[in-house]
């Protein structure tokens, strides 16, 4: 839902409404079904990390999994935007490598909603919203067949046997993108 969506907030251009997509809300994904309280964690400044809807797709995955998610936004040249997506109806691409499709069927994800108050949007990446306080979940929801989730979304999901080649092109390219767990890629 475009108009719920509080893209002034955010230090880029949000990715683009995938379908179904709901209203605005904060998220943590996890496969561990014993959390409900969130505590800040890290070395310097220990944070409580959560998602918006409009992003949440990017964790729709096992944990560990490595995955290249892009998206065009107003800076993508003519260019990129058909190298990357004009064989495609979509407007946002994920890529996971072919060794993490039987993880990714077999994985029990849960999104975790979190109350909007306490946080605010990380002043880097456009999506990620952070606070320093305990954070209780208020909702415990089952995201399902991860597969079907995307193809629910309106996002192509590309499986190939290594990440690197096409993760090369896309930080070389002026694509928006996402990179999580790269450093497990083949």
């Amino acid at each position: 839902m475009e108009a719920d969506y509080p893209a002034q907030l955010l230090a880029r251009a949000a990715a683009p409404a995938h379908d179904g997509e709901g209203p605005f809300a904060l998220w943590h994904f996890s496969e561990d079904p014993s959390l409900g309280v969130f505590h800040p964690r890290g070395s310097d400044t220990p944070l409580v990390w959560a998602v918006d809807t409009r992003h949440a797709p990017m964790f729709w995955f096992p944990r560990d999994c490595p995955r290249g998610c892009i998206w065009a936004g107003p800076a993508t040249s003519a260019e990129d935007a058909e190298r990357f997506f004009g064989q495609s109806a979509a407007h946002r691409i994920h890529v996971i490598e072919a060794a993490w499709l039987e993880p990714m069927r077999a994985c029990r994800l849960l999104a975790y909603r979190l109350p909007i108050e306490p946080f605010r949007p990380h002043d880097v990446v456009g999506g990620y919203w952070i606070t320093g306080e305990v954070v209780e979940a208020i909702e415990r929801v089952e995201v399902g067949d991860l597969l079907a989730r995307h193809a629910a979304a309106g996002i192509e999901l590309r499986i190939t046997p290594t990440i690197r080649p096409f993760w090369q092109r896309v930080v070389e390219s002026t694509v928006e993108f996402s990179g999580s767990r790269l450093r497990n890629a083949a």
